[in-house]
């Protein structure tokens, strides 16, 4: 039986955070989030609310990067137009392999890969200052307090955050327990359906950018049939 459409967010550990990167479950299940972002339309997205909103950036950020592919395919839409960008790729996992990095190297693009979780990066005294940071599907795996603080680090250390997270409705919903279909393993079937129970609706993610942040403009809508995008950016 399905959920109301307004259904309440849950989170709940998703099994792939818990596999070794070179498990063959993982390595399986990491193909399967590459055809589900190409599904879903990720680096579109992606490509569009940073075209809309944003200049030349030198520096990006991706939290979330996991092998770099989806870094890649934006930087193949935008290069034309942003040359000379330098990306930092963070992960936990160290999965990002030479082709990718070449591949970004060819198209101008330099790299910088960051082994490192999430709270750990929060936690750094210093850190350099970036044009751009950018996560897809990778907000929704912490709490409100996680994303808080993640938040209040961004609003003095960045110029722009952009979001691409699970849709918490009931079409989403539907689809992520058919994902089947396209050959997803059983990690990626029970992950799917917990990113769409932990995903993100109205302005939940606006509510938790740090009110002080007056010099803000935040934006936060659906996208496609299956997507949440947030974008907050610097004004002035």
């Amino acid at each position: 039986m399905f959920a109301r459409a307004d259904f309440p967010r849950f989170l709940s550990p998703e099994a792939l955070d818990d596999l070794d990167e070179d498990d063959p479950r993982a390595v399986h299940s990491r193909k399967d989030l590459k055809r589900l972002n190409r599904i879903m339309g990720a680096s579109g997205i992606l490509a569009n609310a940073l075209t809309r909103y944003a200049d030349h950036p030198k520096r990006i950020i991706e939290f979330g990067a996991g092998d770099g592919s989806l870094m890649l395919r934006l930087a193949r839409r935008l290069a034309p137009r942003w040359p000379d960008v330098h990306v930092v790729l963070l992960d936990r996992q160290n999965v990002v392999d030479q082709k990718t990095r070449d591949a970004l190297a060819d198209i101008g693009w330099t790299t910088e890969i960051l082994h490192a979780d999430l709270e750990s990066w929060i936690a750094q005294d210093e850190m350099q200052h970036v044009d751009i940071s950018l996560a897809n599907l990778f907000i929704h795996h912490f709490d409100a307090g996680t994303i808080r603080r993640l938040f209040e680090v961004l609003a003095t250390r960045s110029n722009m955050f952009v979001a691409c997270e699970p849709r918490r409705a009931r079409l989403p919903l539907i689809g992520s327990r058919l994902v089947g279909m396209i050959g997803a393993n059983e990690v990626t079937r029970s992950d799917a359906v917990l990113s769409v129970r932990a995903g993100f609706r109205g302005e939940e993610l606006s509510s938790l950018w740090p009110a002080s942040a007056s010099e803000w403009t935040l934006t936060e809508h659906r996208a496609g049939l299956f997507s949440h995008v947030f974008v907050a950016r610097r004004c002035g």
